[in-house]
């Protein structure tokens, strides 16, 4: 920790205008070395000062986050259970988490170190400030944005570690004393709860215009929500299980005591941001691009390449709360794309996250009634697996400028006829499809938008759907029917509709059910959500989060995980046959990450978290 602290201010920038039709305001940056005072006694470079502070604001949840040494490499989403890591002679945080091998000595710092470094940037920002000749309404409104960006980052620390030290407005110089000291779970959440309210007050709610892309008071309430909801969930509310035989104390890690009323403050927070009606779920089943030909869930697509010029006239940004802006050009493409594409290897999809997409009637695949073919798997199914998953046939965009099919497909006598072929190109079967524009190639010359959301509207109606549910569960039980009318019915009924699901209102499905068991438990609804999550944010770097808030990670990172191996026949048609790929091993310390062991020998009154002590 006092390595970064102690480092110099010398990384500054100059700062120009923008708009939501830019690529991002971080574009307008110019990196230069310049010294304290000259960066705060001029109220450009001030402002830029703050927007360096911006570009790391999607670090943990980045699709290409454990790259390394120039090579490749995927994130969150390699973590867990939703895709298999590119093999690689680099020791990589992927590598660990699927292997179970994660400890303090190996893990990247990234979560730790990059957070640190940016609230002490803020710390700085907020003295700076001060002396800055700059009109008081726009001091009051970066001031604000700076407050949030702080809260930010510590809830980035707080979902990695737990409780962590909480520095306040201290700028650490060499000569001082280093705060060593983890500060308990809900200090820090209520610490960042209380910076979002203020900085609340002086933000706008939804900016638009040049102002497009910043914090906003939408995202503070946004934060909110989701610090209240994790705070609830299983992992931090009654977790002295989780401490059990270890030296660290329960209230690092969240509540040793469950409270109930913990779901019902999330179901809140939720719904501030739903009655603040400045967001909504973009919905779109027409392809601007294809002279309006019928798309269904078209929208689910658009939203992840909202900047694009084709949808101004239908306003995508609707959903997005807060956005990482720091990628450009063929960035995704060239984390996910197949070899074909002269794509890196992000990631390779296993069969399991596939199975887990209805079809297009809303209907689970092991639904009898629900017309899925296993010689036929991906016809008819939910359109979001398209937007999400390449699989074996589908078109993509190559350099020669028009898309053409992706070849995972063995030759009939089982060999490789294609670089893309599973077992060369792919070790699943699958590549990732997840917000890669349908335009653009890894290897094409011209580039895109390349805004990436953090935050949308569809994660806060899910945080109300799960926490009413859960809030209800304590007063009715598990095996309470759930009212056909009750919100946590609507918003799944909202989200799959936006998705594709039955938007013609199929006759076999005359109840707008889209798929949706009628009268579930409130054990099955929670189920329900816990799915519509996984499918609706494949890939976002949700799941890894989930899975251990929801304590189920020693379930769903402790399986076989498995592929598919496609083969063509001999009158041109395929046969599909799964296989196994990866055990995936899961030890109960990886619930939470390991404080790097350089910060803890260095610092003795940082307690390590449980089960990794050396």
């Amino acid at each position: 920790m006092k390595n970064i602290f102690y480092s110099l201010l010398i990384i500054m920038v100059v700062w120009g205008g923008f708009s939501c039709k830019d690529n991002s305001f971080l574009d307008e940056t110019v990196t230069t070395d310049l010294d304290y005072e000259r960066v705060f006694t001029d109220s450009a470079l001030t402002e830029g000062f703050l927007n360096e502070i911006y570009r790391e604001i999607g670090l943990d949840t980045r699709a290409n986050r454990f790259s390394k040494d120039g090579e490749n490499l995927g994130g969150l989403q390699t973590a867990c259970d939703e895709a298999e890591y590119k093999m690689s002679s680099k020791v990589t945080a992927d590598l660990q988490f699927a292997t179970g091998t994660v400890n303090p000595v190996v893990i990247t710092d990234d979560a730790w170190r990059i957070p640190y470094e940016n609230i002490r940037r803020v710390n700085i920002f907020f003295k700076g400030i001060e002396k800055t000749p700059i009109q008081p309404g726009l001091k009051k409104r970066l001031k604000a944005e700076a407050q949030f960006l702080r809260a930010w980052y510590y809830s980035v620390l707080l979902r990695h570690y737990g409780g962590i030290p909480l520095i306040g407005d201290t700028v650490y110089l060499e000569t001082d004393k280093m705060k060593d000291v983890r500060d308990t779970y809900d200090a820090c959440a209520q610490y960042i709860i209380k910076e979002c309210e203020s900085a609340e007050k002086d933000l706008a709610v939804r900016p638009s215009g040049r102002l497009y892309g910043r914090a906003s008071g939408g995202a503070c309430k946004a934060l909110i929500a989701r610090i209240k909801l994790y705070a609830a969930s299983p992992l931090f509310n009654g977790n002295s299980d989780i401490v059990a035989g270890s030296n660290c104390p329960a209230e690092l890690l969240g509540y040793p005591e469950y409270k109930a009323e913990r779901w019902k403050e999330a179901m809140d927070a939720a719904y501030e941001v739903i009655r603040l009606g400045q967001y909504r779920l973009f919905e779109l089943h027409t392809d601007p691009l294809n002279n309006n030909a019928p798309d269904p869930g078209h929208g689910f697509y658009a939203q992840f390449i909202a900047a694009d010029t084709k949808y101004a006239s239908s306003k995508p940004f609707v959903e997005a709360i807060l956005e990482d802006r720091s990628q450009s050009d063929r960035a995704r493409e060239s984390w996910f794309q197949p070899p074909s594409r002269n794509g890196s290897g992000g990631g390779y999809i296993y069969q399991e996250l596939v199975d887990a997409f209805p079809m297009n009637n809303g209907l689970p695949i092991n639904d009898p009634a629900s017309g899925y073919d296993p010689n036929n798997p991906y016809k008819n199914r939910d359109p979001r697996l398209r937007n999400t998953v390449v699989y074996d046939g589908v078109s993509l965009q190559s350099n020669s400028g028009s898309p053409t099919p992706i070849i995972i497909a063995l030759n009939a006598d089982g060999s490789s006829g294609d670089k893309d072929a599973v077992h060369q190109g792919t070790p699943t079967g699958y590549y990732i499809n997840k917000m890669v524009n349908r335009d653009l190639a890894a290897n094409t010359v011209h580039g895109g938008p390349q805004q990436t959301p953090i935050i949308r509207y569809a994660e806060v109606l899910m945080m109300y759907a799960e926490a009413m549910n859960e809030f209800l569960i304590t007063s009715q039980g598990e095996s309470a029917i759930v009212p056909a009318n009750e919100e946590t019915y609507q918003i799944l009924k909202q989200i799959r509709k936006r998705g594709g699901i039955n938007i013609n209102d199929d006759p076999a499905n005359s109840n707008n059910m889209f798929g949706l068991k009628p009268n579930m438990t409130r054990l099955e609804m929670r189920k329900a959500i816990q799915n519509e999550k996984r499918i609706e944010f494949a890939i976002e770097g949700h799941r890894f989060w989930d899975v251990r808030r929801w304590k189920i990670a020693e379930e769903t990172e402790n399986q076989q995980m498995t592929g598919m191996e496609p083969r063509m026949t001999t009158d041109g048609g395929r046969t599909y046959q799964k296989f196994n790929v990866r055990k995936r091993i899961f030890r109960k310390a990886m619930y939470f990450w390991p404080i790097p062991y350089k910060e803890t020998i260095k610092s003795p009154g940082l307690i390590q978290n449980p089960n990794y002590n050396l």
